[in-house]
């Protein structure tokens, strides 16, 4: 089982095609592996049964030398993803037991490009979180453990942490994630695997349980940059049920990843070395910095001035897109109901019992910031800054090709650390939540372990729309950091 575990999505599907495996041995090893490594929590709902059915499928295409470019791939998704007759909760105890009617476009892209879902992976309730803690299934673990303290679990970021937990621990071969202000490439960072966030638009959201409606993006989470190209191949497209969807064609993201950086401008921002970052994450920059450089890229000091204002920018604009998409959730029509005397009492029951306390919270936020008073003084205001933090990219990139920046400004933290101190949890997304506001692309490749053995990646952003460039660089990235590190609990498989 070991070797079919250790195979990457592109090996994997290489195998598939030599006859070398099949998906039905390759999707068996991975439930058995799901099943051994429960502990991690990484999975809400699996499932074996239509995987295997899913596979067996699979196998018959490939003996007729037939099938889609991810045929027979047993992947994850994150239960943010609607898939028609199979539970999906949003990690939220206010959808009990709601199993749609309907496939997500993504996830219904996949399953057209031949890929077998192994479940519906764990992730902080409705998104909102950093740790994977709001979960109402409690949280996923981390597969890495500190090297000076073995027994403390740790968080595997958020709030797509399930699939980063389950990628990591070699309970998925690949899985998807959204990334509404850093939930693909933050656990990605703390978990030692690739994250990306693709331009937004570039991957439908139709039938994806909304957070914040302008800046949602689905997007792979996957071993290498390799997989991550074939990964977003098979999710992107144009969607004319979405609105938002880009109608443009998907390119080949594989075609170019080996062309290396030479005579490409990478631009570093100023505006990045916060004040407290500590000094590994100062040092792993500068030497992503010195691999790019080396690799033929030219390095070019930049300015994003207006990055400071980024993350309380995205705490007004992010809360109150989700007090408006939240307000669905009354009782009345699926999921949870808890009765009341009136229709009112039956509808704040339901909220109040159904919503975890940090989506309370975020829909208070929200809520406050739409008032009537408030408006022109929070929501119209935010806007506006998003539009300066926008235009300040679109300036960088008329002078560069990409930026490289950290991923997130520490390793990862214990479970329960920081769940109590709201403001210190969302300090985390520091480093992502600019790219998300202007809508572009960014990846996140581990690059190096911190003091405590545990992994830091970097994060490369891109202009819109231009995730092969991005692709490129973040290769010759992952190729000059040549991260091969793995967390202890993989020794032996």
């Amino acid at each position: 089982m070991g070797g079919l575990l250790d195979l990457d999505l592109v090996a994997a599907r290489d195998a598939l095609r030599a006859g070398e495996t099949t998906s039905t041995e390759l999707t068996r090893a991975y439930l058995d592996r799901i099943e051994a490594t429960r502990n991690l929590n990484a999975y809400i709902t699996v499932t074996a049964d239509r995987a295997l059915a899913m596979a067996k499928v699979c196998d018959e295409k490939l003996a007729k030398g037939e099938g889609g470019p991810l045929e027979g791939l047993p992947i994850a998704v994150k239960d943010l993803f609607c898939t028609e007759g199979v539970l999906t909760t949003a990690a939220s105890h206010i959808l009990d037991g709601f199993k749609p009617p309907y496939e997500s476009t993504v996830t219904s892209n996949l399953w057209g490009a031949g890929a077998v879902m192994l479940g519906k992976t764990n992730l902080d309730e409705f998104a909102m979180g950093s740790s994977n803690e709001t979960s109402y299934y409690g949280p996923a673990v981390n597969p890495w453990r500190a090297a000076d303290d073995a027994e403390t679990k740790l968080v595997p970021g958020g709030s797509s942490g399930g699939s980063a937990s389950a990628v990591a621990g070699r309970a998925a071969l690949a899985a998807t994630g959204t990334d509404t202000g850093g939930s693909i490439r933050q656990p990605a960072g703390f978990t030692g695997i690739v994250g990306m966030r693709p331009t937004y638009g570039r991957c439908s959201r139709w039938g994806i349980v909304a957070f914040a409606s302008s800046l949602d993006q689905a997007g792979p989470m996957t071993r290498t940059v390799a997989d991550a190209a074939l990964m977003l191949s098979g999710m992107a497209g144009h969607d004319p049920k979405d609105s938002t969807s880009a109608p443009l064609p998907v390119p080949d993201f594989s075609a170019g990843l080996e062309d290396g950086v030479k005579g490409l401008r990478i631009g570093v921002p100023k505006e990045y070395r916060i004040d407290g970052m500590p000094a590994e994450i100062e040092k792993l920059w500068a030497q992503g910095v010195e691999w790019l450089k080396d690799a033929g890229a030219e390095i070019v000091d930049i300015s994003l001035p207006h990055t400071p204002y980024a993350l309380p920018t995205y705490y007004i604009i992010a809360p109150a897109e989700a007090s408006s998409n939240l307000a669905r959730y009354d009782g009345v029509r699926y999921g949870l109901r808890v009765d009341g005397d009136s229709l009112a009492e039956m509808y704040a029951n339901t909220r109040g019992a159904g919503f975890g306390a940090e989506v309370q919270r975020r829909i208070l936020i929200g809520t406050y910031v739409l008032s009537a008073g408030y408006y022109d003084a929070y929501y119209r205001k935010a806007q506006r800054v998003r539009s300066l933090i926008r235009r300040d990219f679109d300036q960088a990139f008329e002078t560069v090709d990409a930026i490289l920046a950290p991923t997130a400004p520490s390793d990862a933290f214990a479970i329960g650390a920081e769940v109590d101190d709201p403001v210190k949890m969302y300090l985390n997304d520091v480093f992502t939540v600019p790219l998300n506001l202007a809508g572009l692309p960014g990846i996140s490749v581990p690059a190096g372990l911190s003091a405590r053995g545990l992994p830091l990646g970097l994060q490369v952003m891109g202009a819109m729309f231009e995730e092969a460039k991005l692709l490129r660089v973040a290769r010759a990235l992952e190729k000059a950091a040549a991260f091969a590190a793995r967390p202890a609990m993989l020794e032996g498989i």
